[in-house]
């Protein structure tokens, strides 16, 4: 009996070992979703739950909505039609909004607890490491996996709530400059997924403990979120518009930002006129003596809506860049200084 002699000969690393090059790119990636195969089920899910009920509310629920409405016009019931348009459409609507905008909760709360720090904490990580496994390319196929599912999920459910939300916009009573309104129909809800899942990493890596990764990073983006939730209209340039007697009006559908007076010709937004309405002297000599010239406001029109996204989206993204940085960088100290 002749032996059978293989015809491709293994490749190996340097003194001869086995070169695990072929087995860790996508070898990796499939053990990151074997392992974590329940969350991705789950996040598939939740997706496909919240765009079927958002499919649900605008090809069912909206009609329904509208002739309810117009029985309360013809009915002449007060506040019937807004009750009905509130409870019925608006206040689902805005419930998903709300899922859809705080998913970087969830994720941070993954990346920090399960996805980096548990492995840590267990010692599963060194283990991997023992088994032909670069740290390098662990925390890479880590981030990549979580990273791709994230992007394509909220893609599709942005765009699926951008569509609900246009075509009940009349059942709506969110404006678009509106936390969830703004948040979920524009690209900065992937931006902070991402960033939740970098910072999510990170905090994972500097505690190495599941519970309190998971704590911190839910703080770190939320933190975040309602930072530039809060400067959100400082991102871009608003309209100044100006009247040299009352306050002039913004265009309808606008996002009132700041309105006052201008004293010698600067914007001062909270001047106390209350002397000029008390004092006998006439309200234009008093506001003359203080030094008013006209009125002001400051508005973002509903077209700077993806200026406003844009902006926030690349400060988010570049947190989430300076945080992926950080943890290579950090992984790669620690594991040169430990020999892992």
């Amino acid at each position: 009996m002749t032996a059978t002699v293989p015809t491709t000969a293994p490749r190996t690393g340097p003194g001869g070992a086995p070169d695990a090059t072929g087995r860790t790119g996508w070898g990796t990636a499939r053990a990151v979703l074997r392992v974590h195969r329940t969350a991705l089920v789950v996040w598939g899910v939740l997706l496909t739950a919240s765009a079927g009920g958002l499919v649900w509310l605008t090809e069912v629920t909206g009609p329904e909505v509208r002739a309810r409405q117009e029985a309360c016009d013809r009915a002449a019931r007060d506040w019937c039609d807004m009750n009905v348009g509130l409870f019925g459409y608006d206040g689902p609507l805005d419930l998903i909004g709300l899922l859809t905008a705080g998913a970087f909760v969830a994720v941070a709360a993954f990346a920090g607890g399960a996805l980096i720090g548990r492995e840590l904490d267990s010692g599963t990580a060194r283990l991997a490491w023992t088994q032909g496994i670069t740290p390098t390319r662990w925390l890479a196929a880590k981030l990549a996996v979580p990273a791709l599912a994230v992007t394509l999920g909220l893609t599709v459910e942005v765009l699926v709530f951008r569509w609900a939300w246009s075509a009940g916009r009349p059942l709506t009573y969110a404006d678009w400059w509106s936390g969830h309104a703004f948040t979920a129909r524009g690209p900065v809800t992937v931006a902070y997924a991402l960033c939740a899942l970098a910072v999510g990493a990170l905090t994972g890596l500097l505690l190495r403990r599941a519970l309190p990764a998971l704590g911190v990073s839910v703080a770190a983006v939320l933190g975040l979120a309602l930072l530039l939730a809060r400067y959100r209209a400082s991102l871009w340039p608003a309209v100044t518009l100006t009247s040299p007697t009352d306050v002039p009006s913004a265009p309808e559908g606008s996002w009132d930002v700041e309105s006052g007076v201008l004293v010698h010709g600067r914007q001062t937004p909270d001047l106390d006129l209350g002397p000029c309405d008390r004092t006998g002297a006439s309200p234009a000599r008093c506001l003359d003596d203080l030094g008013v010239t006209g009125s002001y406001t400051r508005f973002h029109p509903e077209s700077h809506f993806w200026p406003l996204q844009c902006v926030e989206s690349g400060i988010v993204l570049g947190v989430a860049v300076l945080a992926t940085a950080a943890a290579f960088l950090l992984l790669r100290r620690r594991t040169a200084t430990t020999g892992g």
